[in-house]
């Protein structure tokens, strides 16, 4: 974070390189498109081998296309626990709005496998996306901060392949989730489309909300953020889609949203270590209480309130990529179901932290490369896949297993207490500088 005083980091400024510039100079580079492209082409071509020797490849991206399938030969989606169309190794229920399944006709056209690589490639480009409209929302830096990116291009480039080893990103991609995508959406439409005072403000927001019903807390966020016409545009997309699919498939619609919406065992067992919610938390710490979901709820309700400030107060500073991140975090809280896999906003967390950090050597400096580190650790040690977990084994954690089981969970919650902490104590000391008095 930014040093006491220092007035570059607080004062909102354009960005330095325009996204379409950025990308025609990127046109211009044939060993940068090379770099950028490598991985989803060997996506691709991994979803083509794997297609002709029959790997099992997405299991999620299996019942995406499956849920596709399902709606193209006017089958039901929700009546069952698995879907016709699935593979013998990815029988799941499908648990997505229906409107999913209409986004995800494109995956019905190829063999699973390929659908996987196609997935895949764009996944990782759209991680780019986010990255590279990171690195354009952040301040201009201080006169010690660091330099790496004030070259974007090199920077997007470095960052799309380091990011590859976050656990929510590779776990993404393994499962052929949608996770990344639907970020880019978000990130693209507050960042670029609503800050530039574009008309399709709210779009992709909407459109991101009717695929998962979590981004629907973006629409607050635009709301509160004075983006008001861009809110109501992204609520509208969101509800035309849900009545569009009510035309083509009323059945499934009402089942859903009467039904199936609030049936969580469809979607997995809430005490698993891999749901980093407040929900799962609280089902995990009091060993499935009929009362902890509801505690979880009154939880999330009373975070609402340090998290609209803590949001608004970035906003107001001019540091739109802060607000939206304190909004990202708080719905991967609140949300009933958050698993490990939904954590890959921890991507643009790094970009802004790493941005943040001096290069001088005093104490300050030491203790905000160490909370840095902290922050990176956690999504990199893929401490959920070594702790003991399934088989309610989570219910009988020793304290020190909880401590790191929850990791995701408690991470957005020290940083917020660190930054309250650390503004309270700035204030403070101002009230009593003798300047003040």
């Amino acid at each position: 974070m930014p040093a006491a005083g220092s007035e570059q980091f607080l004062r909102p400024t354009p960005p330095r390189l325009a996204l379409r510039t950025s990308l025609a100079r990127l046109s211009m580079r044939p060993r940068s498109m090379l770099l950028l492209s490598f991985v989803p082409v060997l996506a691709i071509a991994v979803g083509v081998v794997g297609w002709l020797l029959d790997w099992r490849l997405g299991v999620d991206n299996a019942v995406y296309r499956a849920g596709a399938l399902t709606l193209l030969h006017g089958d039901p989606l929700y009546d069952a626990s698995t879907l016709a169309p699935e593979p013998w190794w990815a029988l799941l229920p499908f648990t997505y709005p229906p409107t999913a399944a209409l986004l995800f006709v494109p995956l019905a056209l190829v063999p699973t496998q390929v659908a996987w690589g196609i997935l895949t490639a764009i996944s990782v480009l759209a991680m780019a996306l986010v990255i590279r409209v990171a690195i354009g929302s952040l301040p201009k830096p201080a006169a010690d901060g660091p330099r790496w990116w004030s070259s974007p291009a090199r920077a997007t480039l470095v960052f799309s392949v380091l990011m590859l080893g976050l656990e929510p990103v590779w776990r993404t991609i393994f499962l052929g989730q949608i996770n990344l995508i639907l970020m880019a959406l978000v990130v693209l439409d507050v960042l670029v489309v609503t800050a530039r005072g574009g008309r399709g403000g709210g779009i992709m927001v909407g459109v991101a909300a009717a695929v998962k019903l979590t981004p629907l807390i973006f629409v607050v966020h635009l709301f509160l953020t004075g983006k008001r016409a861009d809110a109501v545009r992204a609520l509208v997309t969101f509800v035309g889609l849900q009545l569009l699919m009510l035309l083509l498939i009323p059945g499934d619609t009402i089942r859903y949203w009467t039904k199936t919406i609030s049936d969580t065992g469809r979607i997995g067992p809430v005490h698993w270590a891999g749901n980093q919610s407040l929900n799962g938390l609280m089902n995990r710490v009091t060993d499935l209480a009929p009362w902890a979901s509801k505690a979880a709820i009154g939880v999330s309700a009373l975070l609402a309130v340090p998290a609209i400030w803590l949001m608004l107060r970035f906003h107001r500073r001019g540091q739109a990529l802060a607000a939206l991140l304190v909004s990202a975090f708080f719905a991967l809280l609140a949300s009933p179901i958050s698993w490990s896999h939904h954590w890959v906003w921890a991507v643009p967390l790094v970009v802004l932290l790493i941005s943040r950090l001096p290069q001088t050597g005093t104490a300050r400096a030491w203790r905000l490369w160490f909370g840095t580190g902290a922050v990176i650790a956690v999504f990199i040690s893929c401490v959920l896949l070594v702790l003991p977990n399934g088989r309610n084994i989570e219910l009988h954690w020793k304290f020190w297993q909880g401590v790191l089981g929850n990791a995701y969970i408690l991470m957005p919650l020290v940083l917020a207490a660190v930054l309250v902490t650390r503004w309270a104590l700035r204030r403070r000391a101002r009230v009593d500088s003798p300047a003040a008095r």
